[in-house]
């Protein structure tokens, strides 16, 4: 059993550790401080191949693997994560349409996602009343002549009001549940497409978070990706590989804040000496290590899985959810480890609790990510 990432998978890697540091995680307090949507950040990662990492190199990507894109996301997110979860989201579209989508959509839409000429893609699934349950969203897609006509309303939707191009999902059947579903791709202004207020989140503040509205929206007919009432299955293989992402995110985040909180521990003096000397914080540490690391190897099992063509869905939800609870559980210890300074937003790992309590709701809340391991266990045994 070989742990080294490949050279490939290094070069990637450390691709995106220079430019998180050197790029990101300079400028992230600011851009958190003022909702900074990071475009010219978004183009020069695109230039580095960090917009379709697992995207075939035909269609402008880098064709480099999804181990590959788990270790770029994780060392983005540790730089800054609002701009981490507009790469994922843009990966996530760009490969999706390579799966899903006619030749002529994957020529038209791909290499605009990878090369940055599109600031960034959307997938537009979570509804007002359908967020946990999809299956109940209500935004209705119409066929009229040679276009399809879109009513109805959307939620969360990151990058919304940047995207070039958005994979949305909508019914064209009135028979509940998800066999009505397809999915369309719908170009940022398009006319009827209505685009929200940005959301004032708790974190994420450099990523933009928007409603969107659609209103007589027309459609080419040809922008139907795969075939009619097929949608539902199509999101569930995006957010399977989403979940990995989402894992990979708050891995990084996690990161960020132990190697904040280890610093701080070395040159913080109580009692005359460094308090990482003292047990009730050198512990804290000990645990916020072992736990990232153990979600580190659960976020890269579910990517190579997935690189083999292997089944990886009770392994992505397993890694979303335990890679976003030790997240979350290493923030807070953080925030604690520096006492007082940690609740201000001179010091990033307040910015870092605030980034990651998001990765436990998106791509599947720690709820239905249990229950999706839990019908797996039931279904395929515990092995």
């Amino acid at each position: 059993m070989d742990f080294k990432p490949n050279e490939i998978q290094t070069a990637v890697r450390d691709a995106a550790r220079r430019y998180a540091q050197e790029r990101l995680a300079p400028g992230a307090r600011e851009r958190d401080r003022n909702h900074t949507f990071p475009k010219a950040e978004l183009r020069e990662m695109a230039e580095l191949g960090l917009m379709g990492v697992n995207v075939p190199e035909a269609f402008g990507g880098a064709g480099a693997g999804t181990v590959a894109y788990s270790l770029a996301m994780t060392e983005i997110a540790a730089g800054c994560a609002s701009t981490a979860v507009t790469m994922a989201v843009t990966n996530m579209c760009a490969e999706l349409i390579c799966k899903a989508g006619s030749e002529e959509q994957k020529k038209r839409y791909v290499p605009h996602l990878t090369s940055g000429e599109y600031m960034a893609g959307a997938f537009a699934l979570s509804e007002p009343q359908a967020g946990s349950d999809p299956s109940a969203m209500a935004t209705f897609a119409e066929k009229r002549g040679n276009k399809w006509v879109l009513n109805g309303a959307k939620q969360w939707i990151t990058s919304g009001a940047y995207a070039g191009v958005m994979v949305v999902w909508a019914r064209t059947s009135r028979e509940p549940g998800a066999k009505g579903i397809s999915c369309f791709l719908v170009e940022g202004g398009t006319k009827g497409l209505l685009v929200g207020k940005a959301e004032e989140k708790m974190g994420l503040k450099a990523s933009n978070t928007v409603p969107l509205t659609f209103e007589d929206c027309e459609i080419p007919e040809e922008n139907l990706m795969g075939q009619v009432g097929e949608g539902f299955k199509w999101a569930m293989v995006a957010l399977d590989g989403g979940r990995i992402g989402i894992a990979s995110q708050a891995l990084g985040i996690g990161r960020a804040a132990l190697e904040a909180a280890t610093a701080y521990a070395k040159d913080r003096k109580a009692f005359g000496q460094p308090i990482g000397n003292f047990q009730g914080v050198s512990f804290k540490l000990a645990d916020m290590k072992t736990e990232l690391d153990a979600a580190q190897l659960l976020a890269l099992r579910a990517a190579w899985l997935k690189e083999e063509g292997r089944p990886f869905t009770r392994e992505a939800s397993m890694a979303k959810l335990f890679a976003s609870e030790a997240a979350n559980r290493a923030v807070s210890e953080a925030v604690q480890i520096h006492g007082g300074y940690g609740y201000v937003d001179e010091f990033p790992v307040e910015r870092h609790l605030r980034d990651a309590r998001v990765t436990t709701i998106y791509e599947g809340t720690s709820e239905i990510q249990r229950l999706v391991i839990a019908r797996e266990i039931l279904r395929e045994g515990a092995r």
